[in-house]
């Protein structure tokens, strides 16, 4: 597994799209709502944005990341307001039943053994305990991998595993597909294309640079999101037994049974 993914990591205070910037509130708003009162673990948290949030409504939390590059962004803006430890979140150093909430976005499809990961969570996790997971929508029409990638899952795969690993499971999806248009249909074939002829940069700085084609203006990514500074749209339920073709995220809430 690589070590440094500041590249394929948004930056606080870089330029991204509006949209971009959405689906953090989005999945973080949503987290919230599991986290209130709870001892919270975030794995995977990357430049931490959404931690500042997620500790104003837990109990107690603790974050961290695999990658110390990524993870030194995060102590720089939060210093010591936040628990911050660097760890592989298929073999953490916290102790058994530790926590009520264990959360993953956009994290899942890096992890090299999925199986290792669940069994963790397990171990980590409190009778009734919950995970939250949020991941991109690999059954898209114009679906583009990350290059650091291992592998992406859909519900029913996700079903599966979760359920052999004493998970009950529950999906939602968010951020659904602009409604077609004339436009919505191009843009989305010139993204097939160009995905399928591996034309897509591979780093934020090119993809930055599409973006501005794209989406024209960008603005800045927050270093600590605001529950107050976005309208929240309630993800929607999901059937976990067939895959999705309608929305760009994937939300899973996976409670030990």
């Amino acid at each position: 597994m690589a070590t440094n993914f500041l590249g394929v990591t948004e930056v606080g205070g870089e330029p991204v799209s509006q949209a971009q910037v959405s689906r953090f509130y989005q999945r973080y708003i949503w987290a919230g709502s599991f986290c209130k009162g709870k001892d919270v673990l975030e794995a995977a948290c990357g430049t931490g944005p959404g931690l500042g949030y997620l500790a104003s409504v837990s109990n107690s939390l603790i974050a961290g990341d695999y990658s110390p590059e990524v993870l030194s962004v995060a102590r720089a803006h939060y210093g010591d307001h936040i628990s911050l430890h660097e760890f592989d979140a298929q073999s953490t150093p916290f102790r058994d039943a530790s926590f009520d909430v264990v959360i993953l976005f956009e994290a899942i499809y890096y992890l090299t053994d999925v199986k290792k990961f669940f069994i963790e969570c397990r171990r980590l996790l409190r009778p009734g305990g919950i995970l939250l997971l949020a991941t991109a929508n690999c059954d898209l029409f114009d679906f583009n991998h990350s290059p650091f990638a291992v592998r992406y899952f859909n519900p029913p795969e996700l079903t599966s595993m979760l359920s052999s690993h004493g998970f009950d499971t529950h999906f939602l999806g968010g951020s659904p597909v602009d409604p077609p248009s004339v436009k919505g249909r191009a843009l989305r074939l010139a993204k097939k294309v160009a995905v399928t002829f591996n034309l897509i940069p591979g780093s934020m700085r090119g993809k930055r640079w599409l973006k501005r084609l794209v989406f024209g203006k960008l603005v800045a990514m927050p270093r600590d999101l605001q529950a107050s500074d976005v309208k929240y749209v309630p993800p929607v339920p999901l059937n976990g037994g067939r895959p999705d073709n309608i929305h760009q995220v994937l939300y899973c809430v996976a409670k030990v049974r």
